[in-house]
């Protein structure tokens, strides 16, 4: 892992790619302390979860929205 101070980082930027694909990760300090790390992006692809497993998985409303709703202006009066 390379360390680089915020200006270091700075000057840096144009070979970034070239950076983490030599170290893998860099850490980003200030004043000497660790303020960020900065990685390659993951190639493998995030997996979208699908919208009927999604679905699926919300509890059921055992009275009707607007039995519910009726409920609710009722009770501001």
């Amino acid at each position: 892992m390379n360390t680089l101070s915020i200006r270091e980082m700075r000057g840096a930027l144009g070979q970034l790619d070239e950076l983490l694909a030599k170290d893998g990760e860099i850490l980003v300090t200030r004043y000497g302390r660790p303020v960020a790390r900065v990685v390659p992006v993951s190639e493998v692809p995030r997996q979208v979860p699908s919208h009927a497993d999604l679905r699926a998985a919300m509890p059921r409303l055992s009275t009707a929205s607007e039995e519910l709703v009726r409920r609710d202006r009722e009770g501001r009066d």
